[in-house]
């Protein structure tokens, strides 16, 4: 969904350039943060539909932001998916797929809304980190 705004939270800036790029050509409104408190400062003023977290960041790693994150109602409904090379069902793996990435987050982004304008919470099916 062109527009949509997504933070990218990932120590590498490799990765942070092209995932960036990426996004920003399909349209999206992107920010990037390096690390948990430059994340935390990006959100005083930006509202993503998504975040890209890295799990493997320095200092506060990216599941402990996650959890950080998830206890501010603000947040409540922000879509978080992990990134990292050690991936499991429901993560994005690194290397990024560039031909991938784009269709998928199109795909989360449009699951996401259809189940935060229907579903409870609590009802929500497992996938990535919320």
């Amino acid at each position: 969904m062109p527009g949509e705004p997504i933070l990218i939270v990932d120590g590498h800036p490799a990765n942070l350039k092209l995932v960036r790029l990426l996004l920003e050509t399909e349209g999206y409104d992107v920010r990037v943060a390096k690390e948990a408190g430059e994340a935390l400062r990006v959100l005083e003023e930006f509202r993503p539909r998504l975040i890209l977290m890295d799990l493997q960041l320095t200092g506060m790693d990216g599941l402990a932001l996650t959890q950080h994150l998830k206890t501010q109602s603000a947040m409540r409904d922000t879509l978080i998916l992990a990134v990292t090379a050690h991936a499991t069902i429901g993560d994005l793996s690194k290397p990024i797929d560039i031909h991938a990435l784009p269709q998928r987050i199109a795909r989360l982004l449009a699951r996401g809304g259809e189940r935060m304008a229907s579903a409870a919470p609590a009802t929500r099916e497992s996938g990535p980190v919320r």
